[in-house]
């Protein structure tokens, strides 16, 4: 079996090829994705023919979508989206935010058609702050976006405005639960050094006098 397969790009895919290039893929790759997707056809004789007959309707599609997507990019490009989200003091959400909460959280600000299938994502956000997301409207064309998360609308718009996410102000305010005990154990040690140093003059003088006392005894007999 041959560790590769032959496929026809029928648009752009990222660190594979443009349209109508003819690339080595590996087969799970090609039959879970790319054909599926309808992004690529087996480069077989039959679909290589059919691509030839096709290839400037396809072209022509291609340009009037990639088109359409730039001048929605014109209008998404640097939005900020608002999404409120219960959230611990530390900033950990109670739940998460998915592509489709991003999608939706587009729509509604820009009024342009945005699918969560847009949103480049690899793992849902479960933290608050700033994120950057980038929305990919065509193959040719990408945007970048910045998901305000928050645990209110009043801690969005303090986020929005300063630039950072509340919680790493808080932060760094504060010394971390590391810091704190290894200061407070200089302390301790630096007193346990002094303190030796202290009980040791009082001996030391307590010495003198027993001493001067023996010299006295012995003049005296």
């Amino acid at each position: 079996m041959s560790s590769t397969t032959q496929v026809i790009l029928l648009e752009r895919v990222e660190k594979l090829g443009e349209l109508g290039d003819i690339v080595n893929v590996k087969p799970g790759f090609a039959r879970n994705y790319l054909l599926p997707q309808k992004k690529a056809l087996r480069a077989n004789k039959e679909n290589m023919a059919y691509f030839e007959a096709q290839k400037k309707v396809l072209q022509e599609q291609n340009d009037k979508q990639r088109a359409e997507a730039e001048k929605i990019a014109k209008k998404i490009d640097g939005v900020k989206i608002s999404i409120i989200r219960q959230a611990s003091e530390a900033g950990q959400l109670f739940g998460s935010v998915a592509s489709r909460d991003i999608a939706q959280g587009i729509c509604d600000a820009t009024k342009e058609n945005v699918t969560r299938s847009m949103i480049d994502l690899n793992q849902n956000i479960k933290t608050i702050g700033l994120i950057p997301v980038t929305v990919i409207l065509h193959p040719e064309v990408k945007i970048e976006v910045v998901v305000n998360i928050a645990r209110s609308a009043e801690e969005a718009k303090i986020q929005s405005e300063t630039g950072r996410a509340l919680v790493a102000n808080a932060q760094a305010e504060k010394p971390s639960k590391e810091e704190a005990p290894v200061e407070e154990a200089l302390a301790e040690e630096s007193s346990t050094e002094e303190a030796p140093k202290e009980e040791a003059a009082p001996k030391e003088e307590k010495a003198k006098k027993e001493k001067k006392s023996s010299k006295k005894e012995e003049k005296a007999e």
